[in-house]
């Protein structure tokens, strides 16, 4: 038995002790206590996602955002990177791609937050961090008030001030928070200087923030802490292994501080004067790991489960705001003069690729909907939900716990309380070490103003790779749930009833526990209904789209409890359409605009569900709908036809020659080897790209399976995609690419071998064939955009 006993509500959280303010008259003030957030008076779970507008084409960001909403983001951040809009002195381009105004304009119209944060020193993995070359020639000290170095900023900070001048909260705009510099840990006398100098400018936002990890100090109570935590690391050795600081984040603690992040650009933890104390603010992050970038010295691979683990155990320690970075990926631009990616070229110490920024975010770098989103979508529906009642809550953890962090057998759980109901987390995931089943496994949680809850009523499995919430004592429309071995999804209304969906999890069969005296009658569609100790227990129930229980309640309303699958809990969608608040599960992409449903499917026949099925039939221009019922759900299949091509050919133009000697750079990692051993060194295939394809080729990847060390596409001479080996697929973006040169010139890839004794951290790979330069398949992925309508 694993037992946790909540202690007595903490005293009041402290309200008004910050120089935070919202602008007068809004609607929906926002505010600060030092344990959660405020809007409109109530308490506030903001999810923050991070896509930079730079790095991604401006025709595609509106439909990227409806993604990202989608996702259950409700603030989309992004860094403003300064060599991106001013790379030569004097020209500051807000053009095209570089349209700040534009992009933040998009989230305003959707219903998203907007956190610009304006450096000037950004890191972002950008040339100089996102300095201009020029900036760093004209000053001595830059990211100090040297005034040599003061001065290109407020002009800087002016430019983007232009910009956003009309989206501050004061004249209704989206702008919630401004992030100051980044990672700056022992000038807090300079943050408060840049903070001035952006207020003198035009910005205004409720909240200033700044990143708070490896010990910074911050300028008093100026600026909001912002913690992270990643699940791998391309910043630190080679031959490092999975670090401690990305492995800590996987157990359920009370430190918020992360000293691994830019650990390579500073030599140690920052010491000498407190960093920001954590009794005065709330636990809010920036920087949750949605993926990882890949380094040219390592490389590692970030799986779904272990963004999903690592995003409950944040909400589960008491995190009271979900940040990401990134959530969405994206491609360098291209520079006039020089390349703008952080290299050793630069003095910075990791080589990374001239133009992906993919980050293996949710949502990758040419929009492509990975099985992360789906993962964090299912959390971020609990949050939009339950988000009110969960900020307030106090993380609680209990007495026996891990007794480091090599611990593998102690079960990793937590719960929020507000000393009468609750939240319990278990996290038994975590990556490259797999945890132990935990057999027999039941829980204990005393509160201190109401009765203990003992569940589930029969010991069960936790299995290995598991990571869930469940609730305890939560209200549903009248009913209270004592507990269930399911995770709360979101609610919704339909045939009548307030729907509360719950998520199982694969290998615990779901158990409900109602409070006897709020409810008049239990129907169940699958196993039994059983009167114990003032509860009535559901158990047994087969989870999937026909676990409807029906519950009428003893004041008269109606609640159902729909427990669905692990499987299709993950293809959930919430969102406004056709009159009402539905839900749509489909495991492609979906977005939710006005009065459409978007579907962005590579399927022939894609396939969705609905709740409450719409009372119109619906229509897709181009195609037939087909519907049958799907338990509770209505199933609507969309006759697509056959997509034209799916095959890719290859054809080989030289093999690869010998792999080139390793060379290394700073701090002794190894370096991208030279562009002449490259050239000579890589093998050579052509591409042909059919006709019809390129016609239309918005959503169509050419995806490749291929190993050795590093490969690169060229339309003629011209660079179009990169990327290190690290044993993924390789994605290539037809719509990226110049049409008229491709067909007059095909696409040209070049694979380069690694040599066995290169210093490279490539992981999960078995003897050395993989080091050979090669594609061994290819294909055209076509995703195609369906747009549902009412008729």
């Amino acid at each position: 038995m694993h037992v946790l006993r909540v202690p007595a509500p903490a005293e009041p959280p402290l309200t008004g002790h910050l120089p935070s303010a919202d602008a007068p008259g809004v609607p929906d003030p926002i505010g600060i206590t030092s344990r959660w957030f405020t809007r409109g008076g109530r308490p506030w779970f903001p999810v923050s996602g991070e896509f930079h507008y730079s790095r991604y084409p401006a025709r595609e960001w509106e439909e990227e955002l409806l993604k990202m909403k989608a996702g259950g983001v409700t603030a989309v951040a992004s860094y403003v990177i300064w060599i991106h809009h001013e790379e030569i002195e004097g020209r500051v381009r807000f053009d095209g791609d570089r349209d700040l105004r534009c992009f933040a304009e998009l989230c305003a119209r959707h219903g998203l937050d907007f956190i610009p944060r304006i450096g000037p020193w950004s890191h972002a993995e950008v040339r100089n961090g996102g300095l201009p070359d020029w900036v760093l020639a004209r000053s001595r000290t830059p990211r100090t008030d040297d005034p040599a170095y003061l001065e290109p900023v407020r002009a800087w900070f002016t430019a983007i001030a232009g910009q956003l001048r009309g989206l501050d909260r004061a004249s209704g705009g989206p702008i919630v928070a401004i992030q100051i510099e980044n990672e700056l840990y022992d000038q807090p006398g300079h943050l408060r200087t840049l903070k001035r100098l952006a207020q003198e400018a035009g910005l205004s936002a409720p909240l200033w923030t700044s990143t708070a990890w490896g010990g910074v100090q911050l300028p008093g109570d100026e600026l909001l802490p912002l913690y992270g935590g990643y699940p791998e690391a391309f910043w630190t050795e080679a031959d490092g292994g999975w670090p401690d600081t990305c492995r800590k984040h996987f157990f359920f603690t009370h430190e918020r501080d992360d000293e691994g992040i830019g650990a390579d650009l500073r030599p140690t933890t920052v010491r000498g004067a407190d960093p920001a104390p954590t009794d005065r603010f709330p636990w809010a992050t920036c920087e949750l790991g949605g993926g990882m970038a890949v380094a040219y010295h390592r490389r590692p691979r970030v799986e779904a489960a272990d963004i999903a683990a690592l995003g409950l155990t944040k909400i589960g320690c008491g995190s009271v705001w979900q940040g990401y970075y990134m959530f969405h990926g994206g491609t360098n631009p291209t520079g006039e003069s020089t390349t703008l990616q952080e290299s050793h070229a630069t003095g910075y110490p990791n080589d990374l690729p001239v133009l992906t920024y993919d980050f293996q975010a949710p949502l990758g770098e040419y929009g492509q909907v990975r099985p992360s989103y789906h993962e964090l979508r299912l959390q971020h529906l609990l949050l939009a939900e339950f988000g009110q009642l969960i900020a307030p809550m106090e993380s609680v953890l209990p007495e026996r716990r891990p007794t480091g962090q090599h611990d593998r057998d102690t079960l990793r759980w937590a719960v929020r309380s507000d000393g009468t109901a609750g939240f319990l987390f278990v996290t038994n995931h975590q990556p490259h070490e797999p945890l132990p089943d935990h057999p027999d496994t039941a829980f204990t949680v005393d509160f201190p103003a109401a009765p203990s809850l003992t569940l589930p009523s029969t010991p069960v499995t936790v299995p290995a790779g598991a990571s869930f919430c469940w609730p305890l004592r939560l209200d549903v429309a009248g009913v209270r749930l004592e507990w269930a071995t399911a995770q709360p999804v979101c609610t919704v209304e339909a045939g009548g009833r307030t729907v509360l969906v719950l998520a199982a999890t694969d290998g615990i069969t779901p158990e409900l526990a109602l409070d006897a005296d709020t409810v008049a009658s239990v129907a169940t569609p699958s196993g039994e209904v059983t009167p114990v100790d003032g509860r009535v227990l559901v158990s047994g129930v087969r989870p999937g789209t026909d676990a409807l229980v029906e519950v009428d309640a003893a004041d008269g309303s109606r609640v159902g409890l729909l427990v669905l699958d692990a499987a299709t809990a993950r293809t959930i969608y919430r969102g406004p359409v056709w009159g009402a608040e539905r839900l749509v599960l489909c495991g492609d992409g979906v977005v939710f605009d006005r009065d459409e449903v978007r579907l962005h499917s590579p399927a022939a026949e894609p396939s969705f569900a609905v709740l409450p099925a719409p009372d119109s039939p619906l229509v897709v221009e181009g195609a037939r709908i087909r519907e049958a019922p799907d338990g509770v759900f209505r199933r609507y299949g969309v006759e697509a036809g056959p997509v034209a091509h799916t095959a890719a050919t290859v054809t080989p133009v030289r093999p690869a020659g010998p792999a080139p000697e390793p060379v290394t750079g700073v701090q002794g990692r190894a370096s991208v080897p030279a562009e002449k051993q490259v050239e000579a060194l890589a093998a050579e295939y052509r591409v042909d790209v059919p006709e019809e394809l390129l016609r239309a080729p918005a959503g169509v990847l050419l995806r490749l399976r291929w190993t050795g060390d590093l490969a690169r596409a060229h339309v003629g001479d011209v660079l179009v995609a990169d990327q290190f080996y690290s044993g993924r697929v390789w994605d290539i973006g037809l719509d990226r690419l110049p049409a008229g040169e491709l067909r007059a010139r095909g696409l040209r890839l070049t694979v380069l071998p690694l040599a066995a004794d290169a210093p490279v951290h490539v992981p999960g790979q078995v003897g050395d064939a993989w080091r050979a330069a090669g594609v061994q398949g290819a294909e055209w992925v076509v995703t195609r955009s369906w747009p549902v309508r009412a008729d």
